[in-house]
């Protein structure tokens, strides 16, 4: 059994009591209100019919279902007078639009998964039991009234749920993370020759549900909050006009990310250039960006600053086409100081005419400059690489290939960097990208 199992074993387990309780609740004392019941289970299922067209690995795919559920959630009235559902039909209510709305995703074999739905069924009923208790009990009313203090409170309400779902989002993708072993070489040595069993860290993936929780995150929590205090204050007919917004949300979001692809596939593109025409092994340059976007996540870096490391990654080996002669086997990290600096400003140049962002280049130009003067990007890309190369030409492979990288960070690699690239391999190479 893995190690993560018993860890998803009690998010599903919870899940599913939580959606019994809701539906054998609501069965056996009826709907109530049946009318908000069927608009937010509306709501709920066309926001669910509303992934078509996402990204694989998107991080909220459904937006506009997130935002219903929470909002009905949090529905203490509806047009000035109090509602009487409980916690229990609210997880009944989205349990059932929710079937209802991915059931064609399903049927096309692209349904949310388990861990979604369950991260849905609990982060829901965990709103819906720290409001609905305080406020039919008129703590909320008579303590802060109907005004901006309420208007506080639920969004309040609504971050601490996104901090809840970013905790157990992060809990999910580490019990579902398996060691495995490096990505292999093509040719040459095999740099992921041991396989480790350290887990991946439960920091930087927490880190990156928490920055995440800044773009489509704070949109959902807006979005769930100003339903709810419009259903209290004008009825069923405030949820199409205040879904409008998160819906060219969605959009916009979904357009960037198609390009951001766009961009990727273009500059990958590129950077088997040096592969076809002979100047690198089949692979370098995308074991370097996979190794170097581990190292980062482990090290923190923002999405921004992973997006331009992965970039400078691909394409820091594009200087070897302006040689005459090429470097044997493409191993840059073997020759003398001066020429890698060489290869690495011709590079540079070259990247400045491909109209990627103006940091890519920067750190193409500096990944041979002395650790100490480097920014981290490039000092992670520099190491990577060397790993790579030294890997594929020392008898010992990958702890051999540590073991040099080690002896030389009196000035060339960073020891930082060295040691987070030793714990991505020791726990068995790269790391799963966090989706978005």
């Amino acid at each position: 059994m893995r190690a993560g199992a018993p860890v998803v074993g009690v998010v599903h387990g919870a899940a599913l009591a939580f959606t019994v309780a809701g539906l054998g609740g609501t069965l056996w004392n009826g709907v109530s209100e049946p009318g908000n019941a069927l608009a937010f289970g509306v709501l709920i299922a066309l926001g669910e019919l509303a992934r078509w067209g996402a990204l694989p690995g998107e991080r909220e795919p459904a937006p506009l279902a997130a935002a219903g559920a929470l909002a009905y959630a949090l529905l203490g009235e509806q047009a000035g007078s109090a509602t009487t559902h409980g916690v229990l039909q609210i997880v009944a209510v989205v349990v059932a639009g929710g079937l209802v709305g991915i059931v064609p995703h399903i049927a096309r074999g692209k349904g949310p998964g388990l861990d979604r739905m369950a991260r849905r069924v609990l982060t829901v009923g965990f709103a819906a039991l720290c409001f609905q208790p305080l406020y039919n009990s008129g703590e909320v009313t008579d303590r802060l009234g109907h005004g901006p203090a309420y208007a506080l409170f639920l969004l309040l309400l609504l971050v601490l749920t996104a901090l809840c779902d970013a905790v157990l989002a992060a809990l999910m993708l580490r019990a579902r993370t398996v060691p495995r072993s490096a990505l292999r070489r093509t040719g040459g040595g095999a740099p992921g020759e041991a396989r480790g069993s350290t887990p991946i860290p439960y920091g930087p993936l927490l880190r990156d549900e928490l920055r995440a929780l800044i773009g489509i995150g704070s949109a959902v929590c807006a979005t769930g909050t100003v339903m709810a205090l419009g259903v209290a204050a004008a009825g069923l007919w405030a949820l199409p006009v205040f879904c409008v917004p998160l819906l060219l949300t969605q959009v916009s979001f979904r357009r960037y990310a198609a390009v951001r692809t766009t961009n990727r596939q273009t500059i990958a593109s590129l950077a088997r250039a040096t592969e076809i025409a002979g100047c690198t092994p089949p692979g370098h340059a995308r074991r370097v960006a996979a190794l170097s976007g581990a190292v980062g996540r482990e090290l923190g870096l923002s999405g921004p600053e992973l997006t331009v490391l992965e970039y400078a990654a691909l394409m820091h080996d594009i200087g070897q086409l302006s040689l005459v002669d090429p470097v044997p086997e493409g191993a840059t990290a073997l020759l003398p100081a001066e020429e890698q600096r060489r290869i690495a400003l011709l590079g540079g140049a070259v990247v400045r005419q491909t109209g990627v962002p103006a940091a890519v280049a920067v750190v193409v130009e500096r990944q041979a400059d002395p650790y100490r003067d480097q920014p981290l990007p490039a000092r992670i890309v520099r190491t990577v690489n060397a790993y790579d190369d030294l890997a594929g030409h020392s008898a010992g492979g990958a702890l051999t290939a540590l073991e040099r990288l080690r002896l030389a960070t009196a000035r060339d690699h960073h020891p930082d960097v060295v040691e987070s690239l030793a714990r991505v391999l020791a726990r068995g190479g790269v790391a799963p990208a966090p989706p978005g």
